[in-house]
């Protein structure tokens, strides 16, 4: 049976659809215009919807350790759908010119990687948890995507670039702790089966 944390974070990946169709589809609703900043209203709407669906991570995470309900599906499926909704956004914003493919393409290698080495762990029965760097990097991201869904608002009225200081934090922190799940589980994959 799956539990309220578990349901929570199924409902972080169901949000991805529909944060899509937002961004990419060709819909019309209008510019809101702030300033002299602009941004179509689907993007705020889609980064509205990016922010509540990232939010969930940290609700999921508080009910399953306040109410003792960690499970290994929740080990499991929590950083995967954190994984689905940054590479959806993150690949959306390549598309939309507003973030550089190669940035883009370091930090969703990284992705893989983890995730090819929680699979290969997972087979040798050990469930890899997300550690303090990994949710340091899972939220630097979030960040970085929000800022960059918002056209930089507010930073954008005063010419500073904090959405792409956002996405370089966060290539930092994706890098950094990749090395650093690789290297504390060198180990088990050297030795696995």
């Amino acid at each position: 049976m799956v539990n309220l944390p578990n349901k929570i974070t199924v409902s972080r990946i169901l949000l991805i659809p529909i944060f899509m169709v937002l961004l990419l589809a060709p819909l019309d609703f209008g510019i809101f215009e702030l300033g002299e900043v602009q941004i179509p209203i689907t993007h705020l709407l889609a980064a509205f919807i990016f922010i509540i669906a990232s939010i969930t991570d940290w609700v999921d995470g508080y009910y399953a350790r306040k109410l003792n309900l960690v499970t290994n599906l929740g080990k499991f499926l929590d950083p995967l759908a954190d994984k689905l909704l940054v590479s959806a956004a993150l690949i959306a914003l390549v598309q939309l010119d507003l973030a550089p493919a190669w940035i883009v393409i370091i930090i969703i290698s990284r992705e893989f990687a983890v995730t090819g080495l929680r699979l290969v762990l997972a087979g040798e029965g050990e469930v890899v948890a997300a550690n303090m760097l990994g949710k340091i990097k899972t939220w630097a991201q979030i960040i970085a995507v929000s800022a960059l869904l918002l056209h930089n608002i507010p930073f954008a009225w005063i010419g500073f670039p904090f959405d792409m200081l956002a996405l370089w934090v966060a290539m930092f922190f994706t890098i950094v702790s990749g090395w650093d799940y690789f290297y504390k589980n060198k180990d088990a994959l050297l030795h696995s089966k």
